[in-house]
């Protein structure tokens, strides 16, 4: 696996957003996304041990990013503020990780897109997903990408469908609605 990225977090951005290594300064800005009962649907919370990211507290929220800087400096994954170019606005993160698991999955990249509700749109998504598809296969070494997109999440869908992912069609250990799509 490439190390890079965990010995320096890049920054990427496009026209839309900015992805960034996430801080504590952001538990205010992130505390919406995260307290948003709209959004929590659709955060991927599989493997995480129970939380389902519905945090209502400051507290929380912070707590949430020192698990994600710890979990940073051990080299389990990256965690990025998605900020918005135009108001510098922190509307959600993204997490990106090398999965090691002995099933068919072994060494996908797993890509987790948590967005406030009111940026839950194409546009924001497709963004994310340039960015991602652009630099993420080569950065943590990886020949397919997988992330989770619950039937509800339509918008989200079909920002996927439009970047070349396809439906998985079978379960990622016990958990279902997933998408796969392979480098190019």
């Amino acid at each position: 696996m490439v190390n890079d990225i965990y010995e320096q977090c890049p920054t990427y951005t496009n026209d839309i957003i900015k992805l960034r290594q996430t801080i504590l300064d952001d538990a205010k800005e992130l505390l919406k996304c995260y307290s948003d009962e709209k959004a929590v649907p659709f955060f991927n919370s599989d493997n995480c041990n129970g939380d389902n990211f519905h945090y209502m507290s400051i507290e929380r929220m912070k707590q949430a990013i020192d698990f994600w800087d710890y979990s940073y400096k051990n080299k389990y994954f990256v965690r990025w503020t998605v900020v918005l170019n135009a108001t510098q606005g922190k509307i959600g993160t993204i997490e990106m990780f090398h999965r090691i698991a002995d099933d068919e999955f072994n060494h996908y990249g797993v890509l987790r897109i948590d967005l406030q509700s009111n940026y839950e749109k194409q546009k924001y998504i497709d963004a994310i997903l340039e960015i991602a598809d652009a630099n993420f296969f080569k950065a943590f070494n990886v020949e397919f990408i997988i992330t989770k997109a619950i039937p509800d999440a339509v918008e989200c869908i079909a920002s996927l469908e439009r970047k070349g992912y396809l439906p998985l069609n079978r379960k990622l250990e016990i958990h279902d609605h997933y998408f796969i799509r392979e480098k190019r």
